[in-house]
């Protein structure tokens, strides 16, 4: 016959999303650990979550902020490039001002 089925309370639950949380393994190595099938513990931690107990060196985090930087890079670069766009019409203005505004003779 099939295995029963393990139960685990609510306090189990929280305190092993808070430990996956604290840790720099991987979902899937602690689910070995602590023989418990890795789509259950991913069930757990969507339900359990706790952002402020996070670690700010987790894997996931740090993905998370490199892709951000590069987000933020490539629109300083786009700005940068408009900026010296706009200086290169403005200094063109400024010139085509200057000689058109001498009188005729």
């Amino acid at each position: 016959m099939g295995e029963q089925r393990q139960r685990y309370n609510d306090e189990f639950k929280q305190q092993t999303v808070k430990f996956i949380q604290e840790q720099t393994k991987t979902v899937a190595e602690i689910a070995e650990e602590l023989n418990i099938p890795a789509g259950t513990l991913h069930q757990w931690v969507a339900k359990y979550r706790q952002f402020e107990s996070e670690s700010l060196a987790s894997p996931e985090k740090i993905r998370q902020l490199e892709q951000l930087l590069k987000e933020k890079e490539r629109e300083l670069a786009e700005k940068d490039r408009r900026i010296f766009e706009a200086e290169e019409e403005l200094a063109i203005v400024k010139k085509a001002v200057h000689i058109f505004s001498k009188p005729r003779n």
